[in-house]
């Protein structure tokens, strides 16, 4: 298992008693990361059925060059309450500084509460391998061609 070192730094007024982002089991590849709230919003939030927020984790990272760390849900939350986050999986690219944050919505049917330090999100880190595009005037031929969306059936 190959070990990558991703630096974080504390945004001003985020709780640093609120647990970094941390693997909860051996064998787990993503890294839970929790929810930040600033000082006049710990008491939590509660995010209505159908609606998004960004979520602060009250940290920055720093990726190294050839990584990129993918932001992804939790799918206890997304099974039990429907939580999940847009864009997702969402990228951090290797030359962003910026606040962490967490696209949430609520794709279940009742409120549900956002809570101060709650395991939101999971990190995976992984390589990136970049491609070279460019036009050319025919691709190969495959079996399954130009079809599309749903062409090889349901089951």
């Amino acid at each position: 298992m190959t070990i990558v070192p991703i630096k974080l730094v504390w945004l001003e007024g985020a709780d640093r008693s609120v647990a970094v982002p941390s693997y909860e089991t051996v064998g787990a590849a993503g890294a839970d990361v929790r929810v930040n709230f600033p000082p006049e919003q710990r008491d939590g939030f509660w995010l209505a059925s159908g609606s998004r927020v960004l979520v602060p984790t009250g940290l920055c990272v720093e990726i190294p060059t050839g990584f990129e760390v993918q932001v992804r849900p939790r799918s206890g939350l997304a099974l039990k309450y429907g939580i999940t986050l847009l864009n997702s999986p969402g990228t951090i690219d290797s030359d962003y500084r910026g606040p962490l944050g967490l696209i949430v919505m609520n794709a279940g049917e009742d409120p549900f509460h956002i809570a101060h330090g709650a395991r939101m999100a999971q990190l995976v880190v992984a390589p990136v391998v970049r491609g070279q595009f460019f036009v050319s005037q025919h691709l190969s031929e495959t079996d399954r061609g130009r079809n599309g969306f749903g062409s090889t059936g349901v089951s």
